[in-house]
């Protein structure tokens, strides 16, 4: 009997992997593509090999609207949320308010975030990469994202001014 269930548990649990693995295959293959403005740092960590911890402009945008949006609330609480942004002919995301369920014009997305321990947070808040390729990453400007229909933005690459990838 006990082996019944360990072989069930198993198999319930390979479903769930392969079907995590599907979902994020989908999504980026399908998602929309868009590009946030980041505001990158490079910290390098010898536990975790070479990284770029990222920080979006429109993640502060969004900490700014919301700080001034709750005066003396408890930003820290850590909450979801969604944002509607512009795409320019770029297809560069701005920060256009937050969203509050008014309809979406043509050019307008909804994008949901994280806010955890006061900052606002997308798919990810670090690049890996492999060691020593730190200089080819130091030109990067922009993230590009694939997103899905429910706003959930993955990170695929890191691109130049020109919108360029960065990627070998």
């Amino acid at each position: 009997m006990n082996k019944i269930i360990v072989a069930v548990t198993l198999l319930v649990i390979l479903a769930a992997v392969n079907w995590a693995i599907w979902d994020k295959e989908g999504h980026l293959a399908e998602g929309e593509v868009m590009y946030f403005e980041l505001a990158p740092v490079d910290p390098r960590s010898l536990m975790q090999g070479d990284y770029m911890a990222l920080n979006f402009a429109l993640s502060n945008r969004i900490q700014s609207t919301l700080h001034q949006s709750r005066a003396g609330g408890d930003i820290l609480k850590a909450r979801n949320g969604y944002v509607v942004v512009r795409l320019d002919e770029k297809r560069i995301a701005h920060f256009q308010r937050l969203d509050n369920g008014d309809p979406l014009s043509e050019n307008e997305r909804r994008l949901g975030y994280r806010l955890r321990n006061g900052q606002v947070r997308f798919a990810t808040n670090a690049f890996f990469f492999q060691e020593e390729e730190a200089e080819r990453y130091e030109s990067a400007r922009y993230g590009q994202f694939r997103v899905n229909t429910d706003g959930e933005p993955l990170l695929v690459s890191l691109h130049n001014e020109a919108l360029k990838s960065l990627s070998p």
